[in-house]
């Protein structure tokens, strides 16, 4: 599938987290949420990622937001993930990538000749309404959480 259009409605879903708790988008209904798709636990690229919006959580919490990490890594992945970079925000494995494919981030890749499918490096803004606020598909991992959170303050002021 495509990336979903600024403005179209966030497919719900529920996916575990890296405890195995289930956790639905529609729980959030009502509050900013971020959704940052990401390749693979424990890599260069989406460690820096992960440790930006750990390193602005308080900053995200302070602004009522929610973050949520989805990769096709398993649920012990992603405790391991989370545990080793002390992240604290749920990691949800999309291990049948339905979710990715949901919102346009399961895509073909190529790396070192070879040609394969996986997650592409997507966020998400999802207004407190459920829509689609913003499409990040080019990310700097290391300064995407400030972008992101730069984003939904400006978002937050003209509302």
């Amino acid at each position: 599938m495509a990336v979903l259009s600024v403005g179209a409605p966030a497919p719900d879903f529920s996916l575990p987290d890296q405890y195995g708790n289930l956790v639905r988008l529609s729980d959030f209904r009502g509050r900013w949420v971020v959704i940052y798709f990401y390749p693979k636990d424990m890599t260069p690229g989406c460690t820096q990622e992960a440790c930006s919006f750990r390193d602005l959580y308080a900053d995200f919490e302070q602004e009522g937001v929610v973050v949520l990490g989805i990769s096709a890594d398993d649920v012990e992945s992603h405790r391991k993930f989370a545990e080793k970079y002390e992240l604290p925000f749920p990691l949800l494995a999309d291990t049948e990538h339905t979710v990715s494919e949901a919102y346009g981030a399961w895509r073909k890749k190529h790396m070192y000749g070879k040609q394969f499918w996986g997650v592409d490096r997507i966020t998400y803004v999802i207004a407190p309404d459920g829509t689609v606020y913003h499409v990040f598909t080019r990310v700097k991992p290391a300064s995407h959480g400030d972008e992101v959170l730069t984003l939904i303050r400006n978002a937050k002021t003209h509302e």
